[in-house]
Protein backbone atom coordinates (compact mmCIF):
# COMPACT_ATOMS: atom_id res chain seq x y z
CA UNK A 1 0.00 0.00 0.00
CA UNK A 2 1.48 3.42 -1.00
CA UNK A 3 2.07 5.92 2.19
CA UNK A 4 0.67 8.68 -0.06
CA UNK A 5 -2.87 9.68 -1.04
CA UNK A 6 -4.67 11.97 -3.02
CA UNK A 7 -6.55 14.96 -0.27
CA UNK A 8 -7.61 18.86 -0.68
CA UNK A 9 -4.96 20.60 1.26
CA UNK A 10 -5.18 24.52 2.41
CA UNK A 11 -1.86 26.15 2.10
CA UNK A 12 -3.28 29.62 3.04
CA UNK A 13 -6.43 31.67 4.39
CA UNK A 14 -8.46 32.36 1.77
CA UNK A 15 -11.76 31.34 -0.60
CA UNK A 16 -12.56 28.50 -2.00
CA UNK A 17 -9.44 28.79 -4.71
CA UNK A 18 -7.34 28.19 -1.85
CA UNK A 19 -8.21 24.39 -1.87
CA UNK A 20 -5.87 22.26 -3.43
CA UNK A 21 -6.54 19.27 -4.81
CA UNK A 22 -2.75 16.97 -4.57
CA UNK A 23 -0.55 14.37 -2.75
CA UNK A 24 -0.66 14.26 1.08
CA UNK A 25 1.55 11.49 3.00
CA UNK A 26 -1.56 8.87 4.00
CA UNK A 27 -1.56 9.11 8.17
CA UNK A 28 -0.29 6.96 10.28
CA UNK A 29 -2.19 4.54 12.48
CA UNK A 30 -1.89 5.46 16.13
CA UNK A 31 -2.84 3.13 19.51
CA UNK A 32 -6.65 3.27 19.79
CA UNK A 33 -7.48 4.34 16.30
CA UNK A 34 -9.50 3.00 12.99
CA UNK A 35 -8.04 3.82 9.66
CA UNK A 36 -10.95 4.63 6.89
CA UNK A 37 -10.70 4.70 3.20
CA UNK A 38 -12.95 7.42 2.89
CA UNK A 39 -15.96 7.11 0.41
CA UNK A 40 -17.46 10.18 1.30
CA UNK A 41 -17.16 13.34 3.23
CA UNK A 42 -19.91 15.74 4.27
CA UNK A 43 -19.47 19.48 4.24
CA UNK A 44 -19.90 22.09 8.07
CA UNK A 45 -19.61 25.12 8.48
CA UNK A 46 -16.66 24.43 10.59
CA UNK A 47 -14.64 23.59 7.42
CA UNK A 48 -15.37 27.32 6.10
CA UNK A 49 -14.55 28.76 9.05
CA UNK A 50 -11.02 26.87 9.00
CA UNK A 51 -11.09 27.86 5.69
CA UNK A 52 -10.97 31.68 5.50
CA UNK A 53 -8.74 31.84 9.56
CA UNK A 54 -12.00 31.88 11.47
CA UNK A 55 -12.33 35.71 10.59
CA UNK A 56 -15.21 35.55 12.61
CA UNK A 57 -14.13 34.81 16.17
CA UNK A 58 -12.81 36.97 18.62
CA UNK A 59 -8.28 36.67 17.56
CA UNK A 60 -8.17 34.93 21.70
CA UNK A 61 -10.47 31.62 20.21
CA UNK A 62 -8.61 31.53 16.74
CA UNK A 63 -7.22 28.32 16.89
CA UNK A 64 -3.04 28.23 15.79
CA UNK A 65 -3.37 26.90 12.34
CA UNK A 66 -0.06 24.95 10.79
CA UNK A 67 -0.01 24.59 7.38
CA UNK A 68 -0.73 22.58 4.80
CA UNK A 69 -3.74 21.55 6.52
CA UNK A 70 -6.59 19.09 5.42
CA UNK A 71 -10.47 20.36 6.11
CA UNK A 72 -13.45 18.43 7.28
CA UNK A 73 -14.48 16.50 9.98
CA UNK A 74 -17.49 14.25 8.49
CA UNK A 75 -16.46 10.83 6.73
CA UNK A 76 -18.35 7.55 5.29
CA UNK A 77 -15.96 4.97 4.19
CA UNK A 78 -14.52 1.51 5.15
CA UNK A 79 -11.88 0.07 7.95
CA UNK A 80 -8.80 -0.50 6.40
CA UNK A 81 -6.34 -0.97 8.89
CA UNK A 82 -6.73 -1.60 13.23
CA UNK A 83 -4.81 -0.84 15.99
CA UNK A 84 -3.80 -3.59 17.97
CA UNK A 85 -5.73 -2.38 21.18
CA UNK A 86 -8.58 -1.78 19.32
CA UNK A 87 -11.61 -4.29 19.94
CA UNK A 88 -15.30 -3.83 18.33
CA UNK A 89 -13.72 -3.06 14.35
CA UNK A 90 -12.49 -5.14 11.52
CA UNK A 91 -11.32 -4.36 8.31
CA UNK A 92 -13.77 -4.35 5.87
CA UNK A 93 -16.41 -2.67 8.35
CA UNK A 94 -18.16 0.21 6.67
CA UNK A 95 -18.30 3.27 9.37
CA UNK A 96 -19.11 6.80 9.51
CA UNK A 97 -17.55 9.18 11.84
CA UNK A 98 -17.39 12.86 12.87
CA UNK A 99 -13.81 12.88 13.43
CA UNK A 100 -11.80 14.94 16.48
CA UNK A 101 -14.73 17.64 16.74
CA UNK A 102 -13.93 20.40 18.16
CA UNK A 103 -10.44 19.03 19.18
CA UNK A 104 -9.63 19.26 15.81
CA UNK A 105 -10.51 22.57 14.71
CA UNK A 106 -6.93 23.99 13.38
CA UNK A 107 -7.13 21.30 11.08
CA UNK A 108 -6.74 17.74 12.91
CA UNK A 109 -9.64 15.62 11.15
CA UNK A 110 -8.48 15.80 8.17
CA UNK A 111 -11.46 14.39 6.62
CA UNK A 112 -11.07 15.49 2.88
CA UNK A 113 -8.83 12.71 1.61
CA UNK A 114 -8.87 9.31 0.52
CA UNK A 115 -7.79 8.33 3.71
CA UNK A 116 -8.36 8.84 7.65
CA UNK A 117 -7.69 7.86 11.39
CA UNK A 118 -10.02 7.93 13.16
CA UNK A 119 -9.91 7.35 17.24
CA UNK A 120 -12.21 3.97 17.44
CA UNK A 121 -14.27 6.11 20.02
CA UNK A 122 -15.48 8.27 17.66
CA UNK A 123 -16.62 5.21 14.86
CA UNK A 124 -20.01 3.97 14.87
CA UNK A 125 -21.25 1.25 11.78
CA UNK A 126 -22.45 3.02 9.25
CA UNK A 127 -26.24 2.41 8.68
CA UNK A 128 -27.02 -0.08 5.73
CA UNK A 129 -30.10 1.18 4.75
CA UNK A 130 -28.29 4.16 3.29
CA UNK A 131 -25.27 4.78 1.47
CA UNK A 132 -22.04 6.09 1.92
CA UNK A 133 -23.17 10.21 0.44
CA UNK A 134 -26.10 9.93 2.59
CA UNK A 135 -23.81 8.69 5.79
CA UNK A 136 -21.45 11.31 5.09
CA UNK A 137 -24.05 14.08 5.18
CA UNK A 138 -25.31 13.21 8.99
CA UNK A 139 -22.49 12.70 11.28
CA UNK A 140 -22.30 16.56 12.23
CA UNK A 141 -25.43 18.43 11.72
CA UNK A 142 -27.44 15.39 13.15
CA UNK A 143 -25.31 15.09 16.47
CA UNK A 144 -25.82 18.81 16.28
CA UNK A 145 -29.48 18.44 16.71
CA UNK A 146 -29.41 15.70 18.78
CA UNK A 147 -27.27 17.01 21.21
CA UNK A 148 -29.00 20.44 21.05
CA UNK A 149 -32.80 19.14 21.59
CA UNK A 150 -32.66 15.12 22.78
CA UNK A 151 -29.00 14.28 24.86
CA UNK A 152 -26.08 16.29 25.44
CA UNK A 153 -24.09 12.79 25.49
CA UNK A 154 -20.88 14.91 27.43
CA UNK A 155 -20.10 16.92 29.87
CA UNK A 156 -18.17 19.70 28.66
CA UNK A 157 -19.51 23.08 29.46
CA UNK A 158 -19.70 25.72 26.43
CA UNK A 159 -17.05 28.61 27.43
CA UNK A 160 -19.67 31.23 26.29
CA UNK A 161 -22.22 30.11 29.43
CA UNK A 162 -21.82 29.42 32.97
CA UNK A 163 -24.72 26.61 32.98
CA UNK A 164 -24.29 23.25 30.83
CA UNK A 165 -26.98 23.07 28.29
CA UNK A 166 -30.01 20.77 29.07
CA UNK A 167 -32.26 19.72 26.36
CA UNK A 168 -35.75 20.34 27.00
CA UNK A 169 -39.17 17.76 27.05
CA UNK A 170 -40.44 18.09 23.33
CA UNK A 171 -43.86 15.79 23.56
CA UNK A 172 -46.90 18.41 22.97
CA UNK A 173 -44.86 21.45 22.53
CA UNK A 174 -44.45 23.76 19.92
CA UNK A 175 -41.13 24.16 18.38
CA UNK A 176 -39.80 26.89 16.00
CA UNK A 177 -36.99 25.87 13.44
CA UNK A 178 -35.41 29.01 12.04
CA UNK A 179 -33.19 27.92 8.87
CA UNK A 180 -35.09 25.01 8.67
CA UNK A 181 -33.86 23.56 5.51
CA UNK A 182 -30.26 23.73 6.12
CA UNK A 183 -28.10 20.60 7.58
CA UNK A 184 -29.14 21.23 11.22
CA UNK A 185 -32.08 22.62 10.48
CA UNK A 186 -33.65 19.83 8.57
CA UNK A 187 -32.63 17.13 11.04
CA UNK A 188 -34.12 19.41 13.83
CA UNK A 189 -37.47 19.20 12.17
CA UNK A 190 -37.75 15.73 11.92
CA UNK A 191 -36.48 14.62 15.82
CA UNK A 192 -38.76 17.49 17.57
CA UNK A 193 -41.81 16.01 14.97
CA UNK A 194 -40.38 12.21 16.43
CA UNK A 195 -40.39 13.63 20.32
CA UNK A 196 -44.35 14.55 19.50
CA UNK A 197 -43.89 18.70 19.21
CA UNK A 198 -45.66 20.68 17.14
CA UNK A 199 -43.39 21.91 14.35
CA UNK A 200 -43.21 25.31 12.69
CA UNK A 201 -40.28 25.40 10.32
CA UNK A 202 -38.64 28.71 9.06
CA UNK A 203 -37.16 28.75 5.44
CA UNK A 204 -37.44 30.48 2.01
CA UNK A 205 -40.46 29.31 -0.09
CA UNK A 206 -38.43 27.10 -2.08
CA UNK A 207 -38.12 24.56 0.58
CA UNK A 208 -41.46 24.36 1.80
CA UNK A 209 -42.81 20.66 0.19
CA UNK A 210 -39.26 19.24 1.49
CA UNK A 211 -39.84 20.59 5.00
CA UNK A 212 -43.67 19.53 5.43
CA UNK A 213 -42.61 15.66 4.13
CA UNK A 214 -40.08 15.82 6.74
CA UNK A 215 -42.96 16.72 9.04
CA UNK A 216 -43.16 20.86 9.66
CA UNK A 217 -46.59 21.29 10.61
CA UNK A 218 -46.38 24.71 9.76
CA UNK A 219 -44.32 26.91 7.14
CA UNK A 220 -43.17 30.65 7.26
CA UNK A 221 -41.63 31.85 4.17
CA UNK A 222 -39.18 34.35 5.75
CA UNK A 223 -38.92 36.03 2.76
CA UNK A 224 -42.42 37.17 2.62
CA UNK A 225 -43.21 37.91 5.84
CA UNK A 226 -40.57 38.30 9.14
CA UNK A 227 -41.05 35.18 11.52
CA UNK A 228 -40.99 37.02 14.75
CA UNK A 229 -43.99 38.64 13.68
CA UNK A 230 -46.44 35.86 12.29
CA UNK A 231 -45.20 32.57 15.50
CA UNK A 232 -46.27 33.40 18.78
CA UNK A 233 -46.91 31.60 21.94
CA UNK A 234 -43.72 28.79 21.43
CA UNK A 235 -42.11 26.55 23.58
CA UNK A 236 -38.75 26.50 22.54
CA UNK A 237 -37.31 28.27 19.10
CA UNK A 238 -33.90 26.25 17.74
CA UNK A 239 -32.77 29.21 15.26
CA UNK A 240 -29.85 26.92 13.47
CA UNK A 241 -28.78 30.18 12.17
CA UNK A 242 -27.91 31.79 14.95
CA UNK A 243 -25.21 34.75 15.60
CA UNK A 244 -26.79 38.40 16.01
CA UNK A 245 -30.27 38.36 14.97
CA UNK A 246 -31.50 35.49 17.36
CA UNK A 247 -32.42 37.97 19.66
CA UNK A 248 -35.44 38.67 17.45
CA UNK A 249 -36.90 35.12 18.24
CA UNK A 250 -37.75 36.39 21.55
CA UNK A 251 -40.87 37.41 21.01
CA UNK A 252 -42.12 34.51 19.39
CA UNK A 253 -41.86 32.89 22.75
CA UNK A 254 -43.80 32.03 25.57
CA UNK A 255 -42.87 32.30 29.64
CA UNK A 256 -40.60 29.94 30.34
CA UNK A 257 -39.85 28.81 26.67
CA UNK A 258 -35.81 28.23 25.63
CA UNK A 259 -34.10 29.88 22.40
CA UNK A 260 -31.23 27.48 21.65
CA UNK A 261 -29.05 29.20 18.91
CA UNK A 262 -26.75 26.91 17.33
CA UNK A 263 -24.61 29.50 16.35
CA UNK A 264 -24.47 32.00 19.84
CA UNK A 265 -21.84 34.24 19.23
CA UNK A 266 -23.06 37.86 18.98
CA UNK A 267 -26.18 37.24 20.75
CA UNK A 268 -26.82 40.16 22.63
CA UNK A 269 -29.96 39.88 24.35
CA UNK A 270 -29.68 38.16 27.67
CA UNK A 271 -30.87 40.64 29.57
CA UNK A 272 -34.30 40.72 27.64
CA UNK A 273 -34.81 36.90 27.70
CA UNK A 274 -34.27 36.83 31.62
CA UNK A 275 -37.07 39.96 31.50
CA UNK A 276 -38.77 37.71 29.37
CA UNK A 277 -38.62 33.83 31.81
CA UNK A 278 -36.76 32.74 28.13
CA UNK A 279 -34.10 30.28 28.50
CA UNK A 280 -31.20 31.34 26.09
CA UNK A 281 -28.53 28.12 25.96
CA UNK A 282 -26.40 26.37 23.66
CA UNK A 283 -23.15 23.49 23.27
CA UNK A 284 -20.70 23.06 21.37
CA UNK A 285 -21.23 20.24 19.13
CA UNK A 286 -18.58 17.01 20.17
CA UNK A 287 -17.51 13.75 18.35
CA UNK A 288 -19.66 10.49 19.74
CA UNK A 289 -19.46 6.84 18.25
CA UNK A 290 -22.23 6.25 20.88
CA UNK A 291 -24.61 8.58 19.68
CA UNK A 292 -23.79 8.07 16.19
CA UNK A 293 -24.80 4.31 17.11
CA UNK A 294 -27.76 5.45 18.18
CA UNK A 295 -28.93 7.63 15.49
CA UNK A 296 -27.52 4.90 13.05
CA UNK A 297 -30.81 3.21 14.02
CA UNK A 298 -32.87 6.15 13.02
CA UNK A 299 -31.45 6.48 9.88
CA UNK A 300 -31.11 2.90 9.14
CA UNK A 301 -34.66 2.33 9.20
CA UNK A 302 -35.93 5.46 7.58
CA UNK A 303 -36.92 7.28 10.41
CA UNK A 304 -34.55 10.72 10.09
CA UNK A 305 -33.69 11.09 6.60
CA UNK A 306 -30.56 12.90 5.12
CA UNK A 307 -31.32 15.46 2.45
CA UNK A 308 -28.48 16.42 0.03
CA UNK A 309 -28.13 19.22 -1.98
CA UNK A 310 -25.52 18.25 -4.51
CA UNK A 311 -22.36 16.20 -4.25
CA UNK A 312 -18.89 16.87 -6.01
CA UNK A 313 -15.82 14.81 -6.59
CA UNK A 314 -13.13 15.24 -4.09
CA UNK A 315 -11.42 17.09 -6.91
CA UNK A 316 -13.59 19.34 -6.96
CA UNK A 317 -13.97 21.31 -3.37
CA UNK A 318 -13.32 24.12 -4.38
CA UNK A 319 -16.71 24.10 -6.40
CA UNK A 320 -18.80 22.11 -3.27
CA UNK A 321 -17.92 25.35 -1.33
CA UNK A 322 -18.55 27.64 -4.07
CA UNK A 323 -22.38 26.24 -3.67
CA UNK A 324 -22.22 26.13 0.29
CA UNK A 325 -20.94 30.18 0.02
CA UNK A 326 -24.22 30.85 -2.54
CA UNK A 327 -26.27 30.01 0.74
CA UNK A 328 -30.13 28.83 0.19
CA UNK A 329 -28.55 24.90 0.99
CA UNK A 330 -31.59 22.20 1.30
CA UNK A 331 -29.51 20.19 3.63
CA UNK A 332 -26.00 18.91 2.58
CA UNK A 333 -23.15 19.02 0.27
CA UNK A 334 -21.45 16.07 0.07
CA UNK A 335 -18.10 15.02 -1.13
CA UNK A 336 -17.54 11.52 -3.22
CA UNK A 337 -14.41 10.00 -2.65
CA UNK A 338 -13.52 7.67 -5.47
Amino acid sequence: MSDAMKAVRLHKFGGPEVLVYEDAPKPELKAGEVLVRVHAVGLNPPDWYLRDGYKMLPPEWQPLVSFPVILGTDISGVVVEVAEDVAGFSVGDEVYSMVRFPSGLAGDSRAYAEYVSVPASEVAFKPTGIDHAHAAGAPMSLLTAWQFLIELGHNEPNPLQPNMHEPVPLEGKTVLVNGAAGGVGHFAVQLAKLKGARVIAVASGKHELLLRDLGADEFIDYTKKPPEEVAHDVDLVIDSVGGPKTGRFLRTLKRGGALFPVFPLGFSGAEDAEKLGVTVSATQVRSSGTQLREVGRLLNDGTIRVVLDSTYPLAEASKAHERAAQGHIQGKIVLSVE
